[in-house]
């Protein structure tokens, strides 16, 4: 499985949305999935940062008044074990939309610093993540969707409640060959010690 994971210095880890407010589980929708998330995105932005590879945080500044990730509200900011390293010259670019393309110089800085390839890691699964991921390949660039490093929350439709779990999958299957390589944080790290 790890022949697949071709990681170079023209690799750059996309951290999305990390932030304190989706500790609160009910406003988005009920049980998350990924419960070794925190641990996973960490091990990976150690594993970048030893090996002196980009990374690019985004950060979602909600437009909805109730969201607790409006940029008034505490939920807003950035989880202590994700906040970018300013010794390390990791940008936090700000979003108010799915895509992490849009209303920033995502795809500028990518282009200059000579990226071919993004890892993408954060909140949500089947939101920012999953638009960041389909715009990513439309734009030309190669996709690693790590599957223990993105979550997501139960879906209501129709009366009926979808678990965090089955829409993850879901959406890891929509994305898959298609749209990005699906890939677990442990393929990521095993490729980065062979740079």
């Amino acid at each position: 499985m790890s022949s697949k994971v071709d990681i170079s210095t023209t690799t750059t880890l996309i951290v999305i949305d990390v932030q304190k407010g989706f500790r609160d589980e009910q406003y988005w929708g009920g049980h998350r999935c990924t419960p070794d998330l925190e641990q996973n995105i960490t091990k990976l932005l150690t594993g970048f940062r030893k090996a002196h590879l980009p990374i690019i945080h985004v950060k979602h500044d909600s437009i909805i008044p109730t969201s607790p990730l409006r940029p008034s509200n505490a939920g807003n900011e950035i989880e202590d074990y994700a906040k970018p390293l300013a010794t390390n010259n990791e940008p936090l670019l700000h979003k108010s939309v799915n895509s992490a393309f849009i209303g920033t110089d995502l795809e500028k800085r990518l282009r200059e610093q000579g990226t071919s390839t993004l890892v993408i890691v954060g909140y949500t699964t089947n939101h920012c993540c999953e638009t960041t991921a389909r715009m990513a390949n439309n734009l030309g660039f190669n996709v690693f969707f790590v599957r223990d490093a993105t979550a997501t929350f139960d879906r209501h439709f129709e009366g009926k409640t979808i678990k965090a779990n089955e829409v993850h999958f879901n959406t890891l299957a929509t994305l898959n060959e298609e749209f990005a390589t699906i890939i677990t944080s442990q393929e990521i790290l095993e490729a980065i010690t062979k740079l």
